[in-house]
């Protein structure tokens, strides 16, 4: 990715803090280029290398398509914001909820995704979860959590549970919320929220047409996840998200500004 010069506003930024700023706008592009926005009301984040744990999440009133590199808001485990002259800057209570919870928690994972999608929402409402009825929902088969809704994610001890109940996966869905995912890497991240949106948008078409569903065999569905989660794919999403960059390439204001 072809990274632009660091604006005067930022002078102060690393070089290596800037590629993960240039690269989590283009992923706040790409998912609204795939229609996963919902007005100003989700959020992605992503850790910042070093041991100060701060971390990188949306400005609060900024759309996804429309998301610059300057516009992300460096916060700490509190919630404070950590970048002179930015103090003035909101952020999401919720989002800041929900994303510093995996962040404590899971120093494997870098990004973090939340959704509020028509098919993820659908989803997330129907008792029997998601259905091992596609290749994309098989990428998940054993490795999803879920998590019982429990109002607008406003409260810090939800923080615990959630985290309890994500385990060691890198995707959950949020019952009767939305979808979550998390990445080592950001194209990892934007991997998962692709296929996991796609696969509850099968699910919600393949209930809709009222026929029976086929299920593939479990040693099937074993075999199709352990293909999906093998060494070495971390190199393919880097592939895919190299390729997926083109989509946002030209987008008017530059993400990398």
């Amino acid at each position: 990715m072809n990274i632009a010069a660091l604006p005067a506003s930022l002078s102060g930024v690393s070089e290596a803090e800037w590629k993960v700023r240039c690269d989590l706008a283009a992923l706040y592009r790409l998912v609204a280029h795939h229609r996963m926005t919902d007005l100003i009301y989700t959020h992605i984040s992503a850790r910042l290398p070093g041991p100060e744990n701060h971390f990188l999440i949306n400005q609060y009133g900024v759309m996804f398509h429309e998301m610059r590199a300057s516009d992300l808001v460096k916060i700490d485990y509190d919630g404070n914001i950590v970048e002179d002259g930015q103090r003035s800057r909101r952020v999401n209570a919720a989002g800041f909820c929900i994303h510093s919870a995996i962040h404590m928690a899971r120093h494997d994972l870098m990004c973090v995704i939340h959704t509020h999608t028509a098919a993820g929402m659908a989803v997330a409402a129907q008792k029997h979860g998601l259905l091992p009825i596609s290749q994309h929902a098989l990428k998940f088969y054993g490795h999803l959590a879920y998590h019982g809704y429990e109002g607008i994610a406003l409260d810090l001890d939800e923080r615990e549970r959630l985290v309890a109940d994500l385990g060691a996966h890198r995707a959950m869905i949020l019952q009767n919320h939305g979808l979550l995912v998390a990445g080592r890497t950001i194209p990892e991240a934007f991997n998962n929220i692709y296929y996991l949106e796609r696969a509850c948008q099968a699910q919600v078409a393949a209930l809709a047409g009222g026929a029976e569903l086929v299920t593939p065999p479990e040693a099937v569905r074993l075999h199709t996840a352990e293909q999906f989660n093998r060494e070495g794919s971390i190199e393919h999403y880097e592939m895919m998200w190299e390729s997926c960059l083109r989509l946002v390439e030209h987008d008017r204001p530059d993400y990398r500004s």
